[in-house]
């Protein structure tokens, strides 16, 4: 999985909001490969792999975006079916578009290993299955896994676990997991923490409105930016209120590319161009004639535009040194005029 421009890999993670309908899903893939994303992303879980039908109060749902239903309720609404992995992962790569998914079970997986997914995405709130993690790293394909939630112990196992299955393209998505998602609660700096510490790729799983967090990311050195993505909001969907809708996809992918653009590579460096530039900085020029055997004064030059003189901080080694001949006034001072 590359970007196709400069910068991260921008994935658009179309999650429940296809609303039920697989035309819709393809709809909304096509509309994410024409707004420049390099890839697309599902989930595909059943209600079943997610969690229990059971009206006990901790399998409702409390306030938030999906207060008042059951666990059960929401994911048999949001799931994106089994059934639809092989129509789905064909078109993809009818059309050229990069798909994936995250799995929620054995089972899960062992669809999409029939439908062909390329690369395995591990949820935040599924850090802790060790069992899933397992077995989709057996596989040996690149995998994505989420942070968020995740203490940096469960990180560690979690990553332990993929590089035993001798995976070796792996990348950590810093994940901020409320929704939408507080910027003031973001810690960016875990993106570069990330690749440090494991060796790993590293990026943004963004629930936050705006491309603000994913531009900071991006100046942080992500390799990846994940957000979730509908047609229109107003059609409503289980995610759409911190969706991207296509022209906020479109900012996204030219600001980040803008942005990785600029960033050059590490250390002080210049452009060819500059090197003529640098013409028109401050240098050492006489601002009164001097006599031959004239001793040189500070009240006898000046720091001035352009650099065809001593440079500044040579100066020193001339003052108080005698002409060799007459100089005139607003020349250049030069070293080998003085002994």
């Amino acid at each position: 999985m590359e970007a196709k421009h400069k910068g991260p890999v921008v994935v658009a993670e179309l999650s429940g909001n296809h609303d039920g309908s697989l035309d819709r899903a393809i709809e909304l893939m096509e509309l994410a490969q024409s707004c420049k994303a390099d890839a697309v992303k599902i989930q595909t879980y059943t209600e079943d792999s997610l969690t229990l039908d059971s009206n006990r109060d901790e399998f409702l749902l409390k306030g938030g975006l999906w207060g008042g239903q059951t666990y059960y309720e929401l994911y048999k609404k949001a799931k994106t079916p089994r059934e639809w992995m092989k129509p789905l992962f064909k078109h993809a790569k009818t059309h050229g578009i990069f798909l994936f998914s995250s799995p929620f079970c054995k089972d899960d997986v062992d669809c999409l290993e029939d439908a062909g997914c390329p690369v395995y995405k591990i949820a935040s709130y599924e850090l802790n299955d060790v069992a899933l993690i397992d077995y989709c790293a057996s596989f040996g394909k690149p995998m994505v896994m989420s942070t968020g939630l995740a203490t940096l112990e469960e990180i560690d196992r979690a990553v332990e676990i993929v590089r035993k299955r001798g995976v070796e393209d792996l990348t950590l998505l810093h994940c901020e997991s409320r929704y939408p998602a507080d910027p003031n609660l973001f810690n960016l700096k875990a993106i570069p923490y990330l690749k440090d510490r494991y060796h790993c790729k590293s990026g943004l799983s963004n629930h936050a409105i705006g491309d603000e967090l994913d531009i900071a990311a991006t100046a942080l050195g992500a390799d990846m930016i994940e957000k979730h993505f509908t047609d229109d909001k107003s059609r409503g969907g289980v995610d759409s209120a911190f969706s991207m809708e296509p022209d906020d996809l479109r900012k996204l992918v030219e600001d980040c590319t803008v942005v990785a653009s600029s960033l050059g590579s590490y250390g002080i460096h210049l452009h060819e161009d500059e090197y003529e530039m640098r013409n028109g900085r401050r240098s050492i020029y006489l601002v009164k004639p001097l006599k031959k055997g004239q001793i040189l004064t500070e009240a006898d030059v000046r720091s001035v535009r352009p650099a065809l003189g001593l440079e500044p901080y040579l100066l020193p080694s001339v003052l108080g040194k005698t002409a060799k001949y007459d100089l005139e006034k607003n020349t250049p001072l030069k070293v080998e005029d003085f002994i």
